[in-house]
Order: C-alpha cells, then structure tokens, then sequence
C-alpha cells in the first residue's frame, strides 16, 4: 500500500487496488478507514501509514552489504 499511498488535505490515502480480504483485515486491526466505500482510495491511520513505510523500509530498503 505504501507504493501507491498519497498524501492529500486529509490524510494518507491509497487507492483500492486490493483484495477485499486484505483490505477487511487491515480495517480489522484498524490501519485503514472502513474500505466498504464508493471511493476509489481508502484512507491510512496515522499508524497504518507508519507501519507500512516501516515495512517497506525493511522489505525493499538497500541492503547493508559491502561492495568490491
């Protein structure tokens, strides 16, 4: 979600591209607002925009190895 995320007026906000089982859970564990909406994006909490920047900073983040 964070590839897509962008920051408006109102909050992080990232566009719907999800299965609804993802998006349910992630409103379960209260990461994003109610994803049952006619609006195309879904909005982030505070700490759901944390922790996906966390987590895509761990996943895909340059790696701490020595070149040659």
């Amino acid at each position: 979600m964070h590839l897509n995320a962008h920051l408006d007026t109102y909050g992080w906000r990232a566009w719907k591209t999800f299965p609804w089982e993802a998006t349910d859970g992630l409103h379960e564990r209260g990461l994003i607002d109610d994803p049952r909406s006619k609006a195309k994006s879904v909005a982030l909490t505070d700490e759901g925009a944390r922790l996906a920047e966390q987590l895509f900073a761990e996943l895909f983040g340059a790696a701490d190895a020595e070149t040659d």
